[in-house]
């Protein structure tokens, strides 16, 4: 299942420290030799200064008690710098941890940096120490202390630029310590801000919206409410846009928050338009599971598919999350997948025909006759499907179910009222954007 492993394509996407993750996981699944994950490790370890991990790493990986004298050196480097940049950081540090006197601050930064210059003597040079300070934390692998650090920063900071830095920073601190829900808000700061019109440049714009979609599956399918979050993300058509012309594979994870939200959304059809528009340029069992289902009527197809989008779930650093239930462990996502992926077949099976053998209706859902006979009788309970099951005859008997023509009508005068707003509000940009050129 290696060549369905994304990590190649997702992790220059990454900050280096949120490569860690996925490595664990690979190691875990035994996906890669050992080996091979931990020259990855010491290669990732070597760009950071998290020295004692890397030595850990280099014993482990052959066998010895000593490691290279440069990393020993190394080791000294990263103490010295983190001492210095500790002490010109310290006025300023003092300062955040007198409670009485965070309280003087305001919102108004200038007002800020002009009260601490008076009262504490703590001025802009400081206040970039800190921001120094903060990153090299970062980076020696103390992310609570860092997230800290780089919040009071962004308290002080004028610089834009260097604001927003801070905020990927302190983005990447949260997702490390699965401080899930503060990691979300940070995350839609974050967005406002690469959304804005203000932002330095199209093209960079574009790269920050990369870079954020790929921080956020860490968070999507791990917060509560990330399988909806995520559709209302990366369905927005300048992300969606994005992902078609930068990130196919980013597909994967959308497909699949898809085909496990309960809540059917009407932007699913034109979903599917869209893994059709791209099988040229990206495709893996998920997306061809949505293809054989809903463009080629392919149900063995499908049925072949299911068996390897469980197999791509279960390794995948995003979608394989297990969770321990007394002495088993599970996949909760796998297990809705599956479930709603047979829904999907079932329901696409019944548009086609009215009267379905069970047995052959058994072999498209991958069940035997009990499991499938069973499956269906809870599905008509729970969904109230229009449909009854002929035991005699062993077959599952559709209703006719007419849609309503007025319906149908209204729908499609929804759909064009849509369009039309998007088609008048990219002329209306295109037009403010040549009237200030």
């Amino acid at each position: 299942m290696a060549s369905y492993d994304l990590t190649p394509r997702i992790a220059p996407n990454l900050d280096r420290h949120l490569v860690f993750p996925l490595l664990e996981f690979l190691q875990e699944r035994h996906l890669y030799e050992d080996e091979q994950i931990l020259k990855s490790k010491i290669e990732l370890l070597n760009r950071t200064n998290m020295v004692d991990y890397a030595m850990d790493i280099h014993k482990n990986l052959y066998h010895a008690e000593d490691v290279p004298q440069d990393m020993v050196e190394r080791r000294v480097e990263v103490v010295a710098r983190l001492k210095a940049l500790e002490e010109a950081a310290a006025p300023l540090v003092a300062f955040l941890q007198n409670p009485s006197a965070v309280q003087e601050l305001r919102a108004d930064k200038l007002y800020n940096l002009q009260m601490l210059n008076e009262r504490y003597q703590i001025g802009t040079e400081q206040i970039e120490a800190l921001y120094q300070y903060a990153k090299f934390q970062f980076e020696c692998g103390n992310y609570s202390g860092a997230a800290d650090y780089l919040y009071q920063y962004r308290a002080l900071c004028t610089n834009n630029e260097r604001s927003l830095s801070a905020l990927w920073g302190k983005l990447a601190a949260e997702i490390l310590m699965q401080n899930w829900d503060i990691a979300l808000e940070e995350l839609n700061r974050l967005k406002e801000i690469i959304d804005s019109k203000s932002f330095s440049s199209p093209m960079n714009q574009v790269q920050s919206r990369i870079w954020l979609m790929h921080w956020s599956l860490f968070i999507f399918f791990n917060h509560d409410n990330g399988r909806t979050q995520i559709i209302d993300l990366f369905n927005q058509d300048k992300y969606l846009n994005t992902i078609q012309t930068s990130a196919p594979h980013l597909l994967r994870y959308l497909a699949t928050a898809f085909i496990v939200n309960k809540r059917r959304r009407p932007q699913f059809k034109d979903f599917i338009k869209v893994i059709q528009q791209e099988q040229h340029s990206y495709k893996d069992p998920i997306t061809e599971f949505l293809a054989c289902v809903y463009v080629n009527y392919d149900f063995d197809g499908a049925k072949k598919k299911m068996r390897e989008c469980e197999e791509v779930i279960l390794n995948d650093p995003f979608l394989g999350k297990r969770v321990e239930e007394g002495n088993f462990s599970t996949v909760p996502l796998r297990d809705e997948f599956l479930e709603n992926a047979r829904l999907f077949i079932f329901e696409t099976y019944c548009r086609i025909h009215q009267c379905i053998d069970m047995g052959v209706l058994a072999e498209k859902l991958n069940l035997n006759y009990e499991e499938a006979e069973r499956w269906i009788v809870n599905l008509i309970r729970s969904s109230k499907l229009d449909a009854k099951i002929d035991s005699q005859s062993g077959t599952v008997i559709m209703e006719p179910n007419y849609p309503n023509v007025y319906e149908q009508l209204i729908d499609h005068t929804k759909a064009l009222s849509g369009r039309t707003y998007k088609l008048v509000s990219q002329l209306l940009e295109q037009t403010q954007a040549q009237v200030a050129r």
